[in-house]
């Protein structure tokens, strides 16, 4: 494209969607030598950590911040004022991604905007830092993979666990059958959520906040939370629950362990939003059982401490269910023994016995990681590419599609919809032994039980289940669509 620029492009298209056509746009072919020059959009908890994690690395400069909150735009500029550095700042990405010398997006969005954000920044000739979950739903994530190999971009996914030597090195070692076969691998997220409160009507949004685009491609409705910020992790137009939010990062590990490197033949969950009437409609109790072969996912999501006790007194994460010792972690269960990963640095193995037997210790830098593949322009050099981040991230959405296609059952009926699985029954019955020791009877307020659903892993869809299926993907608000051609 020598006649015409990528900004000249953009500016002049008439597609509503801020589609970038740029067939002819040769790609970037690294610059071993040079600066690369990255915009950071997403400034809050996360988006901090993009700054600090890119603007640190040798030769890669933070040039642009952009947030549709002006006051957290604001704050994320001052300590490049106070080090007397230049840096621009946006509330629009679209001006962001339209800028001919920006090298690298990284985004910490809310999760809605995180796939349009990756396509549209593909299309523009830039490489792509992206949270997770790097998608709202499973359609978008494939998009997402689609452009970035379209386009050759780098683009890595959040999952810093993909980044250390330690768990690196542990996976491999029980991948080679040094506790015989794996059998099974279950996930833990038990963290602490309180409620969010219940408002009885609309919550004005701040006068320093663009809600039009911090909405994006979500439907545009009044805010009916007291807060706009991190509370929309519980509200499924916007976010995945925890299962999609923390639980994202064992959901990866617990796949990297199996092996798998497609989506299961089935999933069912269930659980439901217990302990107090709020504003959030996502689960913050839930199993989810995946059936892979010949080793099986088991996740579990516990947002209520263990018991009526704890929640009175307290709810930090000391009062927590455990499994193996860890609130949040993995268990790799095998034919001699299991492994465990209770952090993103750390895991230990043991033999049937519950002797430990080895254990593995080492983090890593993962934006460093990201900095060299974009260097190198190998997809193989990244810890966490796109498309595993894709597939970690769809069997969070598997879950929760499974979870809004049930209905409240009781616990013998939910047993019997779970089919032949024995694991999918025994994390069942550990959640209602969960509830009841919160003073829940799940026999009187029952669980929501999820519809069990076959999936077709090649085509990333249900089978012969249409009203399952629309959960896949979402009807985008324009002009923010993800593009159906990327």
């Amino acid at each position: 494209m020598t006649e015409l620029t990528r900004r000249q492009f953009v500016q002049g298209s008439a597609a509503t969607t801020f589609a970038l056509g740029l067939a002819s746009y040769k790609p970037f072919t690294g610059r071993p030598n040079e600066e690369l020059r990255v915009a950071v959009i997403g400034l809050r908890g996360r988006g901090r950590a993009h700054i600090n994690g890119l603007h640190g690395l040798p030769d890669v400069r933070v040039v642009a911040l952009c947030d549709v909150d002006e006051e957290v735009l604001a704050s994320a500029k001052q300590p490049f004022t106070a080090r007397g550095e230049e840096v621009d700042t946006y509330t629009d990405l679209r001006r962001v991604i339209e800028r001919e010398d920006i090298d690298i997006i990284a985004t910490a969005t809310p999760n809605h905007w995180h796939a349009l954000i990756t396509i549209w920044a593909c299309q523009a000739g830039k490489d792509v830092y992206v949270e997770k979950p790097v998608s709202h739903n499973v359609w978008e994530g494939r998009q997402m993979v689609r452009a970035a190999r379209k386009y050759e971009r780098i683009v890595q996914t959040g999952t810093q666990s993909r980044s250390s030597t330690g768990i690196t090195d542990a996976i491999a070692w029980i991948q080679a059958g040094n506790l015989g076969a794996i059998k099974l691998a279950r996930g833990t997220c038990y963290k602490p959520r309180m409620s969010i409160g219940k408002v009885e009507g609309p919550t004005p949004v701040p006068k320093h906040i663009d809600y039009d685009l911090w909405t994006g491609p979500a439907p545009l409705m009044p805010l009916m939370r007291k807060n706009l910020h991190y509370d929309w992790h519980w509200v499924f137009d916007t976010g995945c629950g925890d299962l999609g939010n923390q639980g994202v990062h064992q959901m990866d590990m617990c796949r990297w362990a199996i092996g798998a490197q497609a989506l299961p033949k089935a999933v069912i969950s269930a659980g439901g939003r217990f302990g107090y009437d709020d504003d959030g409609n996502t689960p913050n109790t839930q199993m989810i059982f995946f059936d892979y072969a010949p080793a099986p996912i088991v996740f579990e999501v516990r947002g209520l401490p263990r018991d009526e006790a704890a929640r009175e007194g307290g709810w930090g994460g000391g009062a927590m269910d455990r499994v193996k010792g860890m609130s949040i972690g993995v268990t790799v269960e095998c034919e001699r023994g299991y492994l465990t990963i209770p952090n993103y640095s750390e895991a230990f193995a043991y033999d049937e016995q519950g002797e430990q037997i080895q254990a593995w210790k080492g983090g890593g830098d993962h934006f460093a990681n990201f900095i060299a593949a974009v260097r190198s322009r190998e997809i193989e050099d990244l810890s966490a590419d796109i498309a595993e981040g894709h597939l970690s991230s769809a069997l969070c959405h598997l879950g929760n599609a499974s979870y809004l296609m049930g209905t409240r059952k009781a616990p013998e009926e939910f047993r019997a919809s779970a089919r032949s699985s024995g694991p999918a029954r025994e994390s069942y019955d550990r959640m209602c032994a969960h509830l009841d020791a919160n003073g829940i009877d799940p026999t009187k307020t029952q669980p929501i039980g999820g519809a069990f659903l076959d999936i077709d892993p090649e085509t990333e869809r249900f089978v012969d289940n249409e009203a399952a299926n629309t959960l896949l993907t979402r009807v985008y608000r324009k002009p923010f669509v993800v593009p159906e051609e990327v």
